[in-house]
């Protein structure tokens, strides 16, 4: 009797521990995706400030393990550049973002815009198709989102740049996704311009040019 109290203890204490690794996966896995909280945008290495206009931009690169821990999606393992996006206004009136656009140029003058939402869920999906205008029909955009699992799609939802407006004193950030599908090491040598940003006057300001290089001394990544 003994021996068979002692074997059923032993065994509730392993299924314990089973429910309790099982129960810290899950704990991780449901996790909600955090945005890191944005500094000024010059306080990091890689930014373009234009002082008379007063705005700084910033690009922070999350192509490390360190710093990509923070999503629960692998975009690098889908050829998927996620770059933090930080633009501060200092000046005393709004600057609209309606007609901004990102853009990366490799160190071989390769063009690459910013992924929009259909684009990084089409890659996520299928990984091995080029999200270029390549097909001679549209993909159907339902489709493309339903091949992503829910979490996936909400995360690429809250981490995204989606702002519209910097308004005076203040600073947005978020995350822009580049298709970076055979290209070795996109970051050597490339550098990102962001035109588009207007004044309240809607004057269009001059462009941003940041080069990457400069993104090798990069903060760590805040939650």
């Amino acid at each position: 009797m003994v021996r068979i109290s002692l074997r059923s203890a032993r065994a509730r204490k392993l299924t314990l521990a089973g429910w309790m690794i099982a129960a810290s996966v899950l704990w991780v896995a449901a996790r909600d995706f955090t945005k890191p909280r944005a500094q000024l945008a010059t306080a990091y290495p890689a930014h373009d400030e234009h002082k008379d206009e007063g705005v700084a931009v910033a690009v922070d690169p999350y192509d490390v393990p360190d710093k990509a821990q923070i999503f629960s999606t692998n975009y690098r393992a889908d050829d998927l550049l996620p770059m933090l996006l930080v633009i501060t206004n200092q000046g005393d009136e709004p600057v609209s973002l309606t007609s901004m656009k990102a853009e990366l140029v490799t160190v071989n003058r390769s063009k690459i815009e910013a992924s929009d939402e259909d684009d990084v869920f089409r890659r996520l999906s299928h990984p091995s198709a080029s999200t270029g205008p390549s097909y001679p029909l549209p993909l159907p955009r339902k489709k493309v989102k339903a091949a992503v699992n829910q979490k996936t799609r909400e995360e690429v939802e809250s981490a995204r740049f989606g702002a519209k407006a910097v308004e005076p004193h203040s600073t947005q950030s978020g995350f822009l996704f580049f298709d970076v599908a055979g290209i070795s090491t996109p970051l050597a040598g490339a550098h990102f311009y962001l035109t588009g940003l207007r004044n309240a006057k809607g004057d269009e300001l001059m462009y941003f040019e940041v080069s990457m290089e400069k993104s090798l001394s990069s903060p760590a990544a805040k939650p």
